[in-house]
């Protein structure tokens, strides 16, 4: 077996715990309890062994990492690791003396969530009220000055206002904003009709933001992350499966990429029985879809199979029920036809909030 180059990131999903209930979310239907989650020591040997690996940056995320109590223990033990720290938030608990006391822990930078640039809409959005704390939460992150980022999930109810998000971008001197266009996974598959935007939208949207980046160029970068239910050529799956990132879910499960949990028959490993080089360089979860092998055709001899690999085998399973197959996201998939009949949507069904509880009515949280 040929040993992968090492990871350079590293996702830990530190609790599904999460006080919006945002109808896109793409964390799995049924969540981890909380009595499940890793301690702080154990996080600390995932870090340790992570840098050991080669991994070089860490997102501290959820759910909502701020409900963590020990998060400052956690954050210490992946700065004293050597890893660069990003809390990702929604910003909901981000007091002044938590910030401070997780700087002091060895925090490096924020990146925080919003839902619109209109607060009413933003908290309707997030399904409670949060839009005030968001731009608290900002405010703290800047006059810290730690490097900033703005998180957008784009959807059919959103998409309408991306100069609008990223007019608040700099109004709240964010670095950076990440457009991101949903991925229907989790809850997102779940209400992908009610979040799927319209092709005049995403046009719309577009010329927005070709516009806002060179008008602030220099001022703010602008990331967009593609829909390609719309753009006929598949995402790269994580930059090609188990090749530069790795998510460590609370209970220690650990994944190709977030949305593996989805795959049935994937038997992930998790840190609790092996290391976590064992994990990437042996496992058969994080070696099944690496290269170019295990490829089907088309995709086999595409000349963009090393640009897209195959495009998500997460999406392949959502759309087809076989991870084997190509990413019907591509328009020479045999299944593209079905994709593109998704993207067809006239009057969008209300979105189905994401709620705690799912198993047989005990708490998630």
């Amino acid at each position: 077996m040929n040993h992968p180059a090492p990871p350079w990131a590293l996702l830990a999903e530190l609790t599904h715990a999460c006080p919006l209930h945002c109808g896109y979310c793409s964390n799995p239907l049924e969540l981890t309890r909380r009595s499940h989650e890793l301690t702080a020591s154990q996080w600390g040997s995932v870090f340790d062994q992570a840098a050991e690996l080669g991994v070089l940056h860490t997102h501290l995320s959820g759910g909502e990492p701020l409900l963590r109590g020990d998060l400052e223990e956690i954050t210490r033990a992946a700065a004293e690791a050597g890893l660069y720290t990003q809390l990702v938030t929604s910003g909901e608990g981000l007091s002044a003396q938590r910030l401070d006391a997780l700087i002091d822990a060895g925090l490096h930078s924020v990146q925080l969530s919003v839902q619109h640039a209109d607060p009413a809409t933003s908290d309707e959005l997030a399904g409670r009220r949060s839009f005030d704390a968001k731009r608290g939460a900002a405010r703290l992150i800047k006059e810290r000055g730690l490097p900033f980022g703005l998180n957008v999930v784009l959807h059919r109810h959103n998409l309408d206002a991306v100069n609008e998000l990223i007019e608040l971008a700099v109004t709240w001197q964010a670095d950076r904003i990440e457009l991101a266009n949903t991925q229907f996974y989790g809850w997102g598959l779940l209400n992908r009709a009610a979040l799927m935007p319209t092709r005049p939208q995403l046009a719309a949207a577009i010329e927005s933001v070709e516009r806002r980046r060179t008008q602030l160029d220099g001022v703010l970068d602008i990331t967009w992350v593609v829909p390609d239910y719309f753009s006929g050529t598949p995402k790269p799956c994580m930059g090609g499966w188990g090749s530069i990132s790795l998510t460590v879910t609370p209970d220690g499960t650990t994944l190709p990429c977030p949305a593996a949990a989805t795959l049935p028959a994937l038997n992930t490993p998790n840190v609790a029985d092996h290391s976590l080089r064992w994990i990437w360089e042996q496992s058969a979860a994080f070696n099944v879809y690496r290269g170019t092998d295990w490829m089907p055709s088309p995709c086999r001899t595409c000349d963009r199979r090393t640009e897209d690999f195959g495009g998500c085998r997460c999406q392949a399973h959502a759309l087809t029920g076989d991870a084997a197959r190509t990413d019907p996201a591509c328009s020479l998939s045999p299944d593209h036809a079905a994709l593109v009949a998704h993207t067809q949507v006239s009057e969008a069904p209300p979105i189905i909030p994401r709620r705690p509880g799912t198993r047989r009515g005990e708490s998630a949280w």
